[in-house]
């Protein structure tokens, strides 16, 4: 490893090495505004140079146009990388706002074929249940995953967004390389589950959103004026409002040890997600998300800065304060059910 490489990590016991951080595609064909190709592209092959290995997307984003336009860099670099895609939310033909969640194992088998398609590969590295259909038995949807990796379609196995219960159960019938939850400063509520029951059975976190999709690199505050009207944040509610002013003055002391560092917030954000790895004791592999290779360049330098006890005493009672739900609708996230 030169020095400019980030190190690497293996994501769980049996699970693919990958550099410690990875790369969130999302944004670069859904979700948060116009996203310029060839600026995209850069951001990835800039990634790979760093050493980020780890390449997350999912069927759902842009309606399979994020595996689309992953499948070029993919093919360039299919030895390199290690690419993750999720099933799970299934969109109506006729009602392209509206997501159903579904794991059944007709839906799982129709899922993992046309993502392979789309990806242009023969085998997915990571495959990830993107969201939990309480109606169907996990270990019927994690036998049906296990088939597909016994087929040689799918090489290891994640979940999203689940309880510690249902990992536990998930893990009974399938070794599960890595569980991906929102995890930062902003939202921290999978430590109190989640986070112990990866430990006990030797599964990797995947924080998604540790930038709280963008709130915590203090570039913006109100929705309204600095995201444009197809960005999906401007319907989420810690963007919003009197919570958006609230939550702003919540990353004084964000400023305060990223001044300290000569770093920036982002760069803080990012360095306190990774400390929860030596915190808690696991592997821990953030996929923070952009579109620009100056960014990749910035969020890959935090993985060389190391918080004190006393910056990581500043930042603890962050998220206790932080005014709004993660969604609108926090029917579908883990939190909903393991307050049952």
């Amino acid at each position: 490893m030169t020095e400019s490489r980030i190190p690497t990590v293996r994501l769980g016991e049996e699970g693919p090495e990958v550099g410690v951080q990875g790369l969130g595609c999302m944004g670069m064909s859904f979700a948060y505004g116009p996203a310029d190709a060839e600026e995209s592209r850069a951001a990835l092959e800039r990634a790979l140079e760093l050493g980020v290995t780890l390449y997350d997307t999912a069927d759902a984003y842009g309606r399979g146009e994020n595996e689309r336009f992953l499948a070029p860099f993919l093919k360039a670099h299919r030895d390199e990388v290690v690419i993750a895609t999720k099933f799970a939310l299934s969109i109506p033909p006729d009602e392209p706002n509206r997501r159903i969640i579904r794991n059944d194992p007709p839906y799982i088998r129709q899922a993992v074929e046309a993502s392979l398609r789309r990806l242009d590969v023969d085998v997915i590295d990571l495959y990830y249940m993107h969201r939990r259909d309480v109606n169907v038995p996990i270990e019927e949807s994690v036998g049906t995953m296990a088939d597909l990796v016994r087929e040689g379609k799918v090489r290891h196995l994640g979940l999203s967004e689940v309880t510690a219960g249902e990992l536990r159960a998930a893990r009974a019938v399938h070794p599960i390389a890595a569980v991906q939850s929102e995890w930062s400063l902003f939202s921290r509520d999978i430590e109190a589950h989640v986070v112990p029951a990866a430990r006990d059975l030797g599964v990797a976190l995947v924080p998604y959103s540790p930038l709280g999709r963008g709130f915590l690199t203090g570039r913006f505050v109100d929705a309204e004026k600095d995201l444009t009207g197809d960005d999906l944040r401007r319907t989420m509610p810690r963007f919003q409002g009197e919570n958006a002013v609230a939550n702003a003055a919540l990353l004084e002391p964000v400023r305060t040890v990223a001044e300290a560092h000569g770093a920036s917030l982002a760069q803080i954000a990012l360095a306190w997600v990774q400390q929860q790895s030596s915190v808690h004791g696991l592997p821990v592999v953030q996929i923070p998300g952009t579109r620009r290779a100056s960014r990749v360049e910035e969020n890959a330098a935090a993985t060389r800065i190391a918080l004190t006890d006393e910056e990581l005493a500043l930042l603890e009672p962050i998220a206790a304060k932080v005014s709004g739900p993660r969604y609108a609708d926090m029917s579908f996230t883990s939190r909903s059910r393991e307050e049952r």
